[in-house]
């Protein structure tokens, strides 16, 4: 049974382009416990404030449950539910899940495939992180979720993915830092190191895990800290290219003043002449599924 190609065919809730990465998030906090403790039965509440703060954290702008995925992932095949009063779970209302002291734990398949492999939970999780979001978060995930890849990767090469219909883009990169004159194009900041630019990267305005494409009109040069910032929803952008900034984001410091809340409203730096800018849709499905609004004023 290939495992990587049962979690790609997880059933989740879609409508036009909108994350859902509920599941993924859950699965990602289990294998972290599962690397730490084994198969053992995770009780609900135990589990539901670090599934808050996971959602919170990486799930879509708007309130998500932690219920919804620990009952829900059930259909797939992967994770069971038991209660104090038998197997099944009662369903995904927080009330039910505590009372009835719900518990999961991953298939005994599952479990049994991961300790013989040491490969597949590094192939699940890099399959899961790839496939929901943008690289610059994948770290900060597995801190959340509990989970040391390092530890993982140094004990054999991971498992390939099956599951890859899509190649990114290797030029992708210097083709943004390029158009930008290899500069940050909410700061400008633009260093170099022995003739290389450093601290740049090459953003996708729309992550390429939600088909976000490889093209400059998804494409910005920024800077490391403007596009953790960036893929976080703390900045955005409008429709007419300025710079937006979460009401949200809290920053009391002078550096945080002028890296960040003095952004509010500038304009972002212009492509060369004659190349592709942000496209409007790009920016718009990022307003909705990335920013957390609202916006400050100006």
């Amino acid at each position: 049974m290939d495992w990587i190609e049962r979690i790609a065919g997880i059933r989740r809730w879609a409508r036009g382009g909108e994350r859902a990465p509920h599941k993924p998030l859950l699965l990602l906090y289990v294998l972290g416990r599962f690397q730490q403790h084994g198969n053992l039965p995770i009780l609900f509440n135990a589990a539901e404030a670090d599934l808050k703060q996971l959602l919170k954290e990486y799930g879509p702008p708007r309130n998500t449950s932690p219920g919804y995925p620990f009952h829900h992932l059930t259909s797939d095949g992967l994770w069971l539910v038991d209660t104090a009063t038998g197997p099944g779970s009662p369903g995904p209302e927080l009330g039910r899940l505590r009372d009835s002291q719900a518990a999961g734990r991953l298939h005994p398949d599952l479990a049994r495939a991961l300790s013989e492999d040491p490969r597949l939970a590094t192939g699940i999780a890099r399959f899961l992180l790839d496939a929901n979001f943008p690289p610059s978060l994948h770290a900060d995930i597995c801190r959340l979720a509990g989970l040391d890849l390092d530890s993982l990767e140094t004990v054999t090469t991971a498992k390939p993915t099956p599951v890859d219909p899509v190649r990114r883009d290797p030029a992708f990169r210097e083709k943004v830092l390029m158009a930008y004159e290899y500069a940050c194009a909410f700061c400008a900041y633009d260093g170099w190191l022995d003739g290389t630019a450093v601290g740049l990267d090459a953003a996708h305005v729309r992550w390429w895990a939600f088909d976000g494409p490889d093209d400059l009109a998804n494409g910005l040069c920024l800077c490391v800290i403007h596009h953790k910032l960036f893929d976080k929803g703390v900045l955005g952008l409008t429709l007419d290219r300025t710079i937006t900034v979460s009401a949200k984001f809290v920053g009391r410091s002078a550096s945080a003043r002028d890296m960040v809340l003095s952004l509010a409203g500038r304009s972002v730096r212009d492509p060369q002449p004659g190349l592709d800018a942000i496209g409007s849709d790009h920016i718009d499905w990022h307003g909705r599924q990335v920013f957390r609004t609202p916006a400050r004023n100006t």
